[in-house]
């Protein structure tokens, strides 16, 4: 997959839904969600807000054995979407002893992706053909920040 077949995005926002929550991905021309199980979207909330936890969570298990095998999180793909189902890649890296580097594309759910993406401070990247797909979500995100502006301002001073 060339550079020209990816476009980059980052983490948005991450708002909680009566189901899980709601990540939103995306850059200045597009925002898109992805919807996910409550536990891996507020460990991705903690992360991108650089909030520890008490006791690691799978995320943090993870990025510690990587780290221990001096290995990395090189970047994540959002590679497809089916229906409602988004795809997602984990490339990771690793050079032992002798300069030798391995390279290891493994298939993830997309929210574990940006979970692992989020606590490695790894790129993000959705291809292309994801990205015509999607549904634009630029003007919900900015009416949820603009209520949330709204919100924080109408609370008295203490």
């Amino acid at each position: 997959m060339s550079t020209k077949d990816v476009l980059p995005v980052s983490i948005r926002a991450v708002v909680p839904t009566t189901n899980g929550c709601a990540l939103f991905l995306g850059n200045t021309e597009k925002v898109f969600v992805i919807y996910m199980d409550p536990l891996v979207g507020n460990a991705i909330q903690r992360l991108t807000q650089g909030e520890k936890h008490e006791r690691p969570l799978t995320h943090d298990l993870m990025g510690m054995l990587l780290t221990g095998l001096g290995a990395k999180v090189d970047r994540v793909v959002i590679n497809d979407i089916k229906g409602s189902t988004y795809y997602g890649r984990m490339i990771v890296s690793v050079e032992n002893e002798l300069q030798q580097r391995k390279v290891l594309e493994l298939d993830a759910r997309p929210s574990d992706c940006l979970a692992m993406a989020s606590q490695q401070n790894a790129p993000i990247y959705v291809t292309r053909d994801v990205w015509n797909e999607v549904e634009d979500m630029s003007e919900v995100l900015k009416g949820m920040e603009s209520q949330g502006k709204q919100s924080s301002e109408d609370k008295p001073e203490s």
